[in-house]
């Protein structure tokens, strides 16, 4: 929700008051929603004034902002944003904070194609998006039978894969959740790993069940894997299947052969969706053999359907770390 500068403007329990074309002041009526708001030891206002770079005083149940007229009407969408955030349920963590920051730092242009930002809920979770990256592949996976996720790691395109798997599966929308993973990083060494063949394969699909365990109660969880609504299995267990009214999820698929995706993608069945995840620097496979992943996003870029979602460092929900690595390396490409 975007909102202009206006004296005594009372929005969702906020009272913003323009004091000058470079102060504003805000004031919050509700305890909770400031404490929310303003964070531990208010650092989500210290976070905000930091990456905006206004001068941000909080006193009381009011906030104080100094800047330009520009950064001042982005900090007050920020905290409008928040506000949104906390009425969804959500803890207004430094994560999610960021995340608003982001929404609010995209282009003019982003900010008039979003009218209502894109939300999977589930019993137990409220995702929002951290990025117009984000926003763009929810938005997607909504829209399309087939989503492509491209980008470096920490961008969220497998977590929200799943969450909204979850969502579909819980609003009866599908039948099941396929979640599949080529297990190139075990190699030949999957013989000589103890147990049967999924003890062999779990470790190597634990972020997919990681991702479930956040977004479905535990028992649903454990319930649909024991009877196969929920099934996760290597990318090898997919040959000679139609999946339909299935919800599939092929993550690391920069791992996959050109016969592999091929294969994958033609499994996509009636009432399916189908979301496809993967790193293109990241590719596992042995030399000289090429990723069917970079073969599928230049096969499938003109069908109409198919929606291709690249994401960059600058989409990065992990530790700001992550992304200032991501761009170091590519930097010495």
């Amino acid at each position: 929700m975007e909102v202009s500068l206006k004296t005594d403007k009372n929005i969702k329990g906020l009272t913003i008051e323009k004091i000058s074309d470079s102060c504003l002041h805000i004031a919050i009526d509700d305890s909770e929603k400031l404490v929310n708001i303003f964070g531990r030891n208010d650092e989500n206002l210290k976070l905000i004034e930091n990456k905006i770079k206004v001068e941000i005083i909080p006193h009381g149940n009011k906030i104080q902002i100094k800047g330009t007229m520009g950064k001042i009407n982005k900090t007050k969408d920020i905290i409008v944003d928040m506000l949104d955030r906390y009425e969804m349920g959500i803890d207004n963590n430094l994560d999610e904070v960021s995340g608003s920051i982001r929404i609010k730092n995209s282009s003019p242009s982003s900010k008039k194609e979003r009218e209502k930002k894109t939300i999977i809920k589930t019993k137990i979770k409220t995702i929002l998006p951290r990025s117009v990256s984000q926003d763009n592949y929810i938005n997607s996976i909504y829209s399309n039978p087939l989503t492509f996720g491209i980008g470096p790691a920490g961008t969220g395109k497998t977590y929200i894969a799943v969450a909204a798997a979850s969502y579909f599966l819980e609003a009866g929308l599908v039948d099941r959740i396929i979640l599949s993973r080529p297990a190139v990083e075990a190699g030949e060494k999957l013989g000589f790993l103890p147990g049967d063949l999924k003890e062999k394969i779990d470790p190597y699909l634990r972020p997919l069940y990681d991702a479930l365990y956040d977004c479905l109660p535990s028992n649903k969880v454990q319930k649909g894997l024991d009877n196969n609504i929920i099934e996760i299995a290597p990318l090898a267990f997919m040959r000679g299947r139609t999946l339909e009214n299935a919800f599939v999820i092929l993550d690391e698929a920069q791992n996959c052969n050109s016969i592999q995706m091929k294969m994958f993608l033609t499994r996509l069945g009636v009432n399916s969706k189908m979301v496809i995840t993967g790193d293109p620097t990241q590719i596992d496979l042995p030399n000289n053999t090429p990723s069917g992943l970079l073969e599928a996003i230049q096969i499938t870029k003109n069908i109409k359907e198919v929606t291709q979602i690249n994401f960059t460092a600058d989409d990065v929900v992990r530790h700001t770390l992550v992304a200032k690595i991501i761009n170091a390396y590519n930097e010495t490409k």
